[in-house]
């Protein structure tokens, strides 16, 4: 996935942001409108006139119109914390009418609760206060296509900048396909799926949570499964607890100082919201597992789903129904495949 950086190769280098809308070369610092204008007045042209945009109500802005063969490298932005679940981001691939990612920004970087909380990771990062950072590789072979959908009921103003590569690489290479789903709650006994139907060769690379717990007690105690190639009743992966899968142990629980969080390269549990006595009553929790070291690799069809296990009396364990919501990453030898219906805004609320 990643190449030598000594490496010279005959690519060029392009970046798209309010600065450059089109990546164009020598493109850039020419704007005489935008959000930077009136604090440039005295400056004029090539001193940050036009920084960000604002997208009204119910609008969608295209962030990226890219053309012919390439590879996305990086996209950074940010917006208020209080837009990260109310924003959708959309990428399509080589001309396809159905995105390949369909996922609110927050979630897409980690932070599916409207409150920041530091990841520091090889594919995402997000620092103080919500710079958002993606370097998940997205190629694709006959153009590339971002949009972000406003959902709110009031304008937003976003910063962005998506850096990308010109030139044949996605021969061999899979398309980026990100689907978020919701179970709030889960019904008791069922458990949530994270991918179904999906159809075609390819690789399972990352998984996001935001769970909340909804009962007292532990709730980390179920099993992540993946069904690869025709299994139907019976995964062919299956770990041993929900902690585990993200990288941890024995709930997370460093004794004498309660859950703790961690965030390394590939896995963490980089976000705890405990209860604050008033409004925010339950515990909410972030996670996060890149399976880029050890891709899980299927040649048919693919589906994962999580289940959700707490304790009983008498060290039985207990079903829960608990508010989950992921986003599942992975790469697909097609720019479609099948996904969930759009989120609305009253699905997408923390709450």
């Amino acid at each position: 996935m990643y190449r030598d950086v000594a490496e010279l190769r005959p690519i060029q280098t392009r970046s798209i942001s309010p600065e450059n809308p089109t990546g164009a070369p020598g493109g850039g610092a020419r704007a005489r409108e935008g959000t930077g204008a009136a604090a440039a007045r005295d400056l004029g042209p090539g001193w940050k006139v036009s920084p960000s945009v604002v997208i009204g109500p119910g609008e969608t802005y295209d962030l990226a119109h890219i053309d012919g063969p390439g590879r996305i490298t990086h996209l950074w932005l940010t917006t208020h914390t209080d837009h990260w679940r109310s924003l959708l981001l959309r990428a399509h691939w080589d001309g396809a009418p159905e995105p390949a990612i369909e996922v609110p920004v927050g979630d897409f970087f980690g932070q599916g609760w409207g409150r920041f909380a530091q990841l520091s990771s090889a594919m995402v990062a997000v620092n103080p206060h919500g710079g958002f950072n993606s370097y998940w590789p997205m190629p694709f072979a006959d153009g590339a296509h971002l949009t972000v959908e406003n959902l709110a009921e009031v304008e937003v103003v976003l910063y962005y900048q998506l850096s990308y590569e010109l030139g044949d690489q996605a021969s061999a290479a899979g398309r980026l396909h990100a689907q978020w789903r919701r179970s709030n709650p889960l019904t008791a006994g069922s458990t949530h799926v994270l991918l179904d139907g999906v159809r075609g060769r390819g690789q399972y690379v990352g998984t996001y949570l935001a769970w909340g717990a909804n009962s007292s007690g532990w709730w980390g105690e179920g099993e992540m499964k993946h069904y690869l190639d025709g299994d139907r009743e019976h995964p062919t992966i299956c770990g041993t607890g929900t902690e585990d899968y993200f990288g941890g142990a024995w709930n997370f629980d460093v004794p004498g100082e309660g859950y703790t969080t961690f965030t390394t390269p590939y896995l963490g549990l980089h976000q705890v919201i405990a209860p604050d006595g008033l409004y925010a009553s339950q515990q909410r929790f972030g996670m996060y597992r890149w399976h880029v070291p050890d891709p899980i690799r299927f040649e048919t069809d693919l589906r994962v789903e999580v289940q959700a296990l707490g304790w009983r009396r008498g060290g039985r364990y207990l079903p829960l129904q608990d508010d989950i919501a992921s986003t599942a990453l992975f790469y697909l030898d097609d720019a479609t495949t099948t996904r969930p219906p759009a989120p609305s805004a009253d699905d997408l609320e923390p709450c």
